[in-house]
């Protein structure tokens, strides 16, 4: 079992330059002005090349506007790592912590996050076990970052020693977005009943579960098909006064539709409107889909106009799902104009529900219709595929012919 020892808690300069007069008589010569050097951070985006890509970030090493640039940082290494030029990456970083922003423990932790996100997990960790050679201290952020590196691994064995041995090895006191990261990553790995035991043992140190942790345990119970513990969870939650948040509610309105419990879904959202937590377009998706699937349609239209007249707006999925459900229950002219506008707001359904769409405006004489639909799907940004357009050219023929 994970066991948690008890910890303490711890919780540029402008210079002027002075212009000397000459007492030649000669004219004075105006020098031509400088081409502007284009911007380090434009060329780091612009590169492809990733020597050059290196060569260019490291000769900018001490070019604050790129050192301190979150995204230029991010994404240099994304880059090179795609290339596998992993020593690339090695030598960057490593030089990086010796700068003065190297004892400071946000920057420190960036470096960590990066070696991570490169699969360069042994690097992280260490870049975690030497932060007091750069004169930076370790705090509990530094430890979560260590900590949520080290469970991409999914080394079960190397995660339990990690939280049982290093907050007492350097005093640090793990919190609740600690042991999150680690039920997280225990759910991921489908041993759920170590991710609650590890709750469990949260408590026992002091560590109040939130939120959070009882979503994504709810979550991962109702994905496994244990509804009664994520059920006992939800209940846990609130006697324990830790109430759900929206996705704690979507997570349980999605575990309803699954079952074909559309109705129960539907009340779960109007218990939120009393609550006082309104829901979002993931909800208002899963129920519209729920009513759908359960063959209510009629519900899902009147779902769909309570999201418009609560100044919501119906987004691309939730499109999706109507044109989607409106096809196959044959409501043609409804579909085709929801369509319609979906497409002209570059928001285009998915290659069945058009192929759907067309196959029944054309069976139902609608040809003017369906050249409507395909020329919508001619403008489409970035294009279907050619064997998408020759499946829908080829329903179109059909339809010509007849």
């Amino acid at each position: 079992m994970l066991s948690l020892r008890p910890v303490r808690r711890f919780c540029s300069a402008t210079t002027a330059a002075a212009a000397a007069s000459s007492r030649t008589t000669a004219p004075t010569r105006v020098p031509k002005p400088k081409p502007l050097d284009e911007p380090a951070l434009v060329k780091l985006k612009a590169e492809r090349d990733p020597d050059k890509l290196f060569h260019l970030f490291k000769v900018n090493a001490h070019n604050r506007l790129v050192i301190e640039n979150r995204f230029a940082f991010e994404d240099t290494v994304s880059r090179l790592a795609g290339a596998r030029r992993f020593d690339y990456i090695e030598e960057l970083l490593e030089h990086h912590k010796t700068l003065p922003q190297g004892r400071r423990e946000g920057f420190i932790v960036r470096i960590i996050m990066l070696y991570g996100k490169a699969g360069m997990t042994k690097h992280a960790l260490q870049t975690f076990y030497d932060m007091h050679l750069f004169g930076c201290r370790r705090t509990v952020k530094s430890f979560n970052a260590a900590l949520k590196v080290l469970t991409q691994t999914r080394d079960l064995e190397a995660i339990q020693l990690f939280l049982d041995e290093v907050p007492w090895k350097f005093d640090i006191s793990p919190d609740a977005f600690s042991l999150n990261i680690v039920i997280k990553a225990f759910c991921e790995m489908g041993i759920l009943d170590i991710a609650y035991l590890t709750m469990v043992e949260m408590e026992k140190v002091g560590i109040r579960p939130d939120v959070v942790t009882f979503t994504t345990l709810i979550s991962a119970f109702y994905k496994n098909d244990r509804p009664e513990i994520a059920n006992g969870l939800w209940n846990l939650m609130v006697l324990k006064g830790c109430f759900p948040n929206l996705a704690t509610f979507n997570v349980r309105i999605q575990h309803l539709v699954n079952k074909r419990l559309a109705w129960k879904a539907n009340a779960l959202m109007s218990m939120m409107w009393n609550l006082g937590i309104n829901p979002d377009a993931v909800t208002f998706n899963l129920v519209i889909k729920g009513f759908c699937q359960a063959g209510f349609l009629g519900m899902a239209k009147k779902v769909y106009s309570a999201l418009h007249g609560k100044g919501y707006k119906a987004n691309c999925r939730i499109n999706q799902t109507m044109i989607h459900y409106l096809c196959k229950a044959g409501e043609l002219n409804t579909a085709f104009g929801m369509c319609k506008v979906s497409m002209g707001r570059n928001w285009f359904p998915s290659f069945d529900t058009i192929v759907k769409l067309l196959e029944g405006l054309q069976k139902n004489g609608q040809y003017r219709n369906a050249e409507v639909i395909m020329e919508l799907v001619r403008k489409r940004t970035p294009p279907y595929s050619a064997y998408e357009l020759e499946a829908f050219e080829a329903i179109m023929s059909q339809g010509r012919i007849q």
